[in-house]
């Protein structure tokens, strides 16, 4: 994913309010496998991280990522960005870059 197109996915995000938060149980199962669902719906979504989450919104950021095949868009604050295109059927369309 280019710098271009991890920029306008950070615009549009900046509209969205966080759908999920990471408490002190951290990454369970269900909780990958409710992103997943998340992502296929919506493609962009925010997860908030509690000061209790037991690692950094970094690591996090990264594990759920990998875990769900998405893209880490941004971690900024407290709060992760991630984007899946859909299968089939993408609404959001990314700049092509030349």
């Amino acid at each position: 994913m280019t710098s271009k197109q991890r920029a306008y996915l950070r615009s549009l995000a900046s509209h969205l309010d966080a759908i999920f938060q990471i408490g002190k149980s951290g990454i369970t199962d269900i909780f990958v496998e409710q992103i997943n669902n998340a992502l296929e719906a919506r493609e962009l979504i925010k997860i908030s991280v509690l000061e209790t989450a037991p690692a950094s919104i970094k690591t996090l950021g990264e594990e759920i990522a990998t875990k769900t095949n998405a893209v880490l868009v941004q971690t900024i604050g407290n709060k992760i960005t991630l984007y899946r295109a859909r299968a089939k059927n993408s609404r959001i369309i990314l700049p092509v870059t030349k």
